[in-house]
């Protein structure tokens, strides 16, 4: 962290993913169509979002989810892709690891869905220059911008 680190409010956070990223890694997307990941994740998609799944197990079987390959890590796909912004569907639990992951990668911005709040995480993300929102819906957020 410098010392010139500015702490964005969560409107200009949202903001600014919302205006600057369009490569999104989702991390526990599901390949199951009535899961909020997938709605999430295939809304983006339509809306011309590059969607990257991130979830090993559906990696290891070589399923695709939303027609995209599917990497078992955070850092399997970002040797693949160019990532602008790590989309986390995990319980508030498994964040501190794929904080630390996104923040090794130099991931410019994190978002933590509706219900998945860890502040410790948040915070550290925050302090290592990744722009971050948590417990808020990229879906609902996007639909509420007009971007």
């Amino acid at each position: 962290m410098t010392s010139d680190h500015i702490t964005l409010t969560e409107a200009e956070a949202v903001s600014h993913i919302l205006s600057t990223c369009r490569t999104v890694a989702v991390v526990g997307l599901s390949p199951k169509a009535h899961r909020d990941s997938f709605r999430v994740a295939q809304y983006m998609q339509s809306h011309g979002w590059r969607v990257v799944p991130v979830n090993p197990v559906a990696a290891s079987s070589g399923e695709r989810i939303l027609g995209e390959v599917v990497y078992a890590t955070l850092t399997g796909a970002a040797r693949a892709e160019k990532i602008d912004l790590v989309d986390v569907f995990r319980n508030s639990s498994e964040v501190p690891p794929i904080v630390d992951e996104a923040i090794a990668l130099k991931l410019p911005a994190i978002w933590l869905q509706l219900g998945v709040r860890h502040d410790a995480a948040f915070a550290k993300a925050q302090a290592a220059g990744l722009v971050a929102v948590q417990d808020l819906c990229l879906k609902v957020e996007h639909a509420r911008s007009g971007v």
